[in-house]
């Protein structure tokens, strides 16, 4: 168990970065969900009362910030420019370092209004935390570098959206994730010509968030821009193989640490289809399974506008143009530590990836069973499965033939018993839904609680992280 270290630094910056704000005061505080494996990796292994006291009124933690602040930034929302926006309903709540000496957050979200809410109530539906632990949860296990879900609580209130049946149940929740510093707090200053301030974000998110942009030579801005840029480029090559399309990704829902968060409606494949999307309200696809490589592009398209404001503008421009190359090399790598096999080194493996997702999309195999089923390259308990009908058609051939040139890696984790399952765990848009139900209607969590134990089986058993705090970049930090 890791010790707790706090380490306040973002409410440092001062007002021109965020406003303090107060935390809702809840009528009720039930316990949902408490991240006891994350709580101990950062020292905050906390009785019940202590969870309810840090994690619900959200009394300061100790020797950490003396009061919650809300973010302020901007942002491209479907690429219309919105400066009315910034932490409308959650804050910043601690900071704190784990054991390899990492900056790590505390972000809150429906913990009430604050004077970027508008409109809005500053709340979550119980449903929306529920979606979350889901989300970070299964993302973790497929080895995305992901935020973690750290705490929820019910809070006992009724509220109304258009969007589900109402009046519905309310809750409040805590992120554990590396940063919050999304690209639309650049955007903000850039909107407003404030140099110095990006300036001074700049060195924040070097010395703090990105050890390779700090270490590196000549100009910082370009420096954070290539290491955005790669972290970005490895999200994306993580989440397409993971099957898993996020819904959302305005430029205030995209992070420099290159970290996925903020999981409103999203879904993963069933099957292959490139243009399959999560949001009801994304009715040109803009955000599809196979746009998003081009729409994290296009985000990170607008965080270097805002870097040249005080870098220099062709070192920032080169720094962005290695994103594509950065992508294609981390999908290659995605899919293969997906499958638990070797990449060739070749241009075999991007031919590989292609062939494998043509012969998905063409029969409609289902994602997650493919993947499970060909852990390793195990053909033999792929061909006795229950998908095995779908192995024998002649167009997996070449597939087959791929998989076999291919070294397994760590092959010792098919002893595992999730792979003894006949059928792997999956979060398709059904199944969510199925689980939600007998919440909402009953009270009942059973369903619920057995797949996140079943997720936990199958994060133990694919075992694609690095044992800390979700699934890593490459980077000495």
């Amino acid at each position: 168990m890791s010790s707790y270290r706090p380490a306040p630094r973002f409410a440092a910056l001062g007002p021109d970065f965020a406003t303090p704000v107060a935390p809702a005061d809840f009528p009720e505080a039930r316990p949902v969900w408490w991240n006891e494996r994350w709580a101990s990796e950062v020292g905050l292994s906390l009785a019940p009362e202590q969870r309810e006291a840090h994690f619900h009124r959200f009394e300061p933690l100790p020797d950490n910030q003396a009061e919650p602040v809300a973010i302020k930034y901007h942002g491209h929302q479907f690429r219309v420019y919105n400066p009315e926006i910034g932490d409308g309903r959650g804050f910043l709540f601690g900071q704190l370092r784990d054991g390899a000496d990492r900056l790590l957050d505390l972000g809150t979200k429906g913990s009430g209004q604050t004077p970027f809410s508008r409109s809005g109530d500053g709340r979550l539906t119980l449903k929306g935390a529920v979606r979350e632990i889901l989300a970070a949860e299964m993302l973790e296990a497929l080895g995305v570098y992901t935020s973690k879900i750290f705490s929820v609580f019910e809070t006992g209130e009724a509220l109304h959206r258009g969007d589900e049946p109402s009046p519905t149940r309310s809750a409040v929740m805590t992120r554990l994730q590396h940063s919050h510093v999304r690209f639309g707090v650049f955007q903000r200053h850039a909107y407003h010509e404030q140099a110095e301030l990006i300036g001074q974000l700049v060195e924040y998110a070097a010395e703090n968030l990105l050890p390779e942009a700090r270490e590196a030579d000549g100009d910082k801005a370009a420096a954070l821009m290539a290491a955005t840029a790669k972290r970005s480029a490895d999200l994306v090559g993580q989440w397409m193989a993971a099957g898993f399309v996020h819904g959302v990704l305005n430029t205030d829902n995209l992070v420099v640490t290159g970290e996925s968060f903020d999981y409103g409606p999203w879904r993963f494949l069933p099957h292959f289809e490139p243009g399959f999307t999560a949001a009801y309200f994304d009715q040109t696809g803009l955000y599809a399974y196979a746009r998003q490589p081009e729409s994290v592009f296009w985000a990170l398209q607008q965080l270097a506008g805002a870097l040249t404001l005080v870098g220099d503008r062709e070192a920032i421009i080169a720094a962005l143009s290695t994103y594509p190359d950065h992508y294609r090399s981390a999908l290659i790598e995605a899919f293969h530590r997906r499958l638990g096999l070797e990449p060739l080194g070749s241009d075999d493996d991007a031919a590989f990836v292609t062939g494998l997702l043509d012969f998905m999309k063409e029969t409609e195999a289902p994602w997650e069973g493919l993947f499970f089923d060909w852990f390793c390259g195990d053909a033999a308990r792929a061909d006795s499965g229950a998908r095995a009908p779908i192995y024998r058609d002649d167009g997996f051939e070449p597939i087959r033939a791929q998989i076999k040139a291919r070294a397994p890696v760590r092959p010792e984790r098919l002893k595992h018993g999730y792979f003894n399952m006949a059928d792997p765990v999956h979060l398709t848009i059904e199944q969510v839904e199925g689980l939600w139900a007998p919440i909402a209607e009953q009270d009942d969590w059973s369903a619920f609680e057995a797949t996140l134990e079943g997720i936990a089986q199958a994060r133990a058993a694919y075992d694609l992280g690095d044992g800390r705090v979700g699934f890593l970049p490459d980077t000495d930090g």
